[in-house]
């Protein structure tokens, strides 16, 4: 505000107090004027382009971030959905004995009365584990009259015969499991071939 009792230009000095000299030379030619402007207009510009990078840089900081966040969320997810691996890998194991078991019992000893409830016993485990398996992901691999797939079965030997295609799977010496969509254990098995 300008004080009415001061001279006008005291009263416009010091309204002025405090802005740099470079903005208030009178007497300063066009020259130097133009000089000034530039250098502002640079120095804007630099602000400018500085601005952007920092924009630029807080995005790609976000999206790293994000991605860092989604790729722990998959970790996470597989890392429970994965967890029982190894533990299923070696109750497999008892579950081809069990197998194995309950069909070398013979069918004499199926109709005894005294062998009854161990059969029924036996068996009864065996649909338990395999309910067990599915309830965590873990299923058995077909094999037996399918082409090898080398993802999922290993072949152990061939087999020389006219009934089947050559390639195509004859016999399962030992059952394949997945779990979930990964390979647990290859089905080992014998391959058909032509005969020679």
């Amino acid at each position: 505000m300008i004080d009415n009792d001061k001279p006008r230009d005291a009263a416009a000095e010091d309204e002025l107090k405090g802005v740099p000299e470079e903005f208030l030379d009178d007497g300063a030619d066009a020259g130097e004027e133009d000089k000034g402007a530039d250098a502002l207009g640079e120095a804007l510009a630099a602000l400018r382009r500085d601005l952007e990078a920092a924009k630029q840089d807080v995005l790609y900081a976000q999206a790293e971030t994000q991605n860092v966040r989604r790729r722990l969320e998959r970790e996470k997810d597989e890392a429970r959905a994965y967890a029982a691996t190894g533990f299923a890998r070696d109750i497999l194991s008892v579950a081809d004995n069990l197998a194995r078991a309950v069909q070398a019992i013979p069918e004499s000893l199926r109709a005894e009365d005294s062998m009854k409830g161990l059969v029924v016993g036996l068996e009864a485990t065996q649909r338990e584990l395999e309910k067990v398996f599915a309830s965590h992901g873990i299923t058995r691999i077909a094999a037996q009259g399918l082409p090898l797939d080398p993802n999922q079965h290993q072949a152990m030997l061939e087999v020389p015969t006219s009934d089947a295609e050559p390639g195509t799977i004859v016999q399962e010496l030992q059952s394949g499991w997945m779990i979930k969509d990964r390979l647990l254990r290859a089905a080992m098995v014998a391959v058909a071939k032509k005969p020679d």
